[in-house]
């Protein structure tokens, strides 16, 4: 009964960088699992027949995606100081997961509503200036109407108004930019789902691609804590 009464609920903000952006959300969540195991940490694991630990993540980010912006959700029936929780837990993460920050959550994840990411893209048979020319034309139809797929199936769906970009920048090889896309509960944009809605209608599939999650952030572009 004491653990139902004496809970400290943790957020803690973490980066996902390197090789290990190819593993998925599912070995993700075990990874985590194990790490807080190993910690020491006294953390609150589910009652019944098959206790384990509780941990939920705000926004699952995709696989092949880096992140310097994640978050992971756990309680602990004890009470220890923040910095502990941290330190405790990078001792026993594996190289690319890395714990920047834990505290107490200030926002339900509900609040979530717009992602920024640094996408950074190659076309083998385009020059950056070629690629930059391309994805202007397309940004600047009036709709960019293409397929979502959903739990009810396939949909048509218009990316012009969940979807934001700036930041273009082109260099010999390659097309920089900072892409915004609706994120949540309510609708939630993957950067892919644009990036192939301009190769289907641009005709220029990356050869190349590397998307990094920067930020996540609240209807009122608040970051997500």
């Amino acid at each position: 009964m004491g653990d139902l009464l004496y809970q400290t609920a943790v957020r803690a903000f973490f980066r996902k960088e390197g090789r290990v952006k190819y593993i998925s959300h599912l070995d993700l969540v075990r990874c985590v699992s194990r790490a807080l195991k190993r910690s020491g940490l006294p953390v609150w694991h589910t009652l019944g027949f098959n206790p384990h630990i509780y941990t939920t993540f705000a926004l699952p980010l995709a696989l092949g995606y880096e992140s310097r912006c994640e978050s992971m959700d756990f309680r602990l029936v004890e009470d220890r100081p923040m910095e502990e929780v941290q330190e405790r837990l990078n001792e026993v993460l594996p190289s690319g997961i890395q714990v920047y920050q834990a505290k107490p959550p200030k926002m339900k994840p509900e609040s979530i509503a717009w992602a920024d990411y640094d996408i950074v893209m190659e076309v083998d048979s385009l020059s950056g200036e070629g690629l930059l020319e391309k994805f202007q034309e397309w940004l600047s139809q009036p709709q960019l109407i293409t397929m979502k797929r959903g739990k009810k199936g396939e949909k048509a769906i218009d990316l012009k108004p969940h979807l934001q970009v700036w930041n273009l920048q082109a260099n010999p090889s390659q097309l920089r930019m900072t892409m915004r896309t609706a994120a949540g509960t309510t609708l939630n944009i993957n950067p892919t789902l644009a990036l192939d809605a301009f190769a289907l209608q641009g005709g220029e599939k990356a050869d190349w691609l590397s998307v990094t999650r920067t930020a996540i952030l609240t209807k009122e572009l608040e970051p997500f804590e």
